[in-house]
């Protein structure tokens, strides 16, 4: 299932900075919360996500450097 926000596929949760891939969004992802809580900011890309400080998230992407 694919669940983009204006065309965008990654969100970035601005708390953690964490960044999440949409079209893979897992349950332990939380991105409804996010989304509520305000913490939502939207990437075109994943290289834009790490070249603004993200890491993956754990679940949606991997490799996580936490």
């Amino acid at each position: 299932m694919t669940r983009r926000a204006n065309g965008k596929r990654y969100l970035g949760n601005t708390n953690t900075k964490e960044v999440h891939d949409l079209d893979n969004e897992q349950p332990q992802c939380q991105i409804s919360k996010i989304i509520v809580a305000g913490h939502d900011v939207y990437f075109d890309a994943h290289a834009q996500a790490k070249a603004a400080g993200y890491d993956n998230g754990h679940w949606c992407l991997g490799n996580s450097t936490r």
